[in-house]
């Protein structure tokens, strides 16, 4: 199983719409993606605090999706890739950091 990690970094002039995210794009991206057979889940994070308090909090949100394999979600995002990626701007102005992930344990 792999995780795609969809990370938004905090940025000083960064903004980002929690209430449109969850309540639209989210909604739209689990359409869209779930009627892969590769899909099996996904969760969204809104970042509280950094372990440092002093820190700066280095990503303002995650989305994580979990597919049986990197060539399943390839599949089922690039039809789609046009249209959720032209939605961002509607709740983003920070360019996301993604990263593929081996599973390697999970309870």
């Amino acid at each position: 199983m792999i995780k795609v990690s969809i990370l938004y970094p905090h940025t000083p002039d960064g903004h980002f719409d929690f209430a449109y995210y969850v309540n639209q794009h989210m909604p739209l991206s689990i359409s869209l993606l779930r009627a892969h057979p590769g899909f099996n889940s996904v969760s969204v994070e809104r970042g509280l605090a950094s372990a440092d308090p002093q820190a700066e909090l280095p990503y303002v949100a995650m989305c994580h999706f979990l597919f049986d394999a990197v060539e399943s979600f390839i599949a089922a995002f690039t039809p789609h890739a046009a249209t959720l990626q032209g939605d961002m701007p509607n709740y983003t102005n920070i360019a996301p950091v993604i990263q593929f992930n081996e599973v390697l344990l999970s309870q």
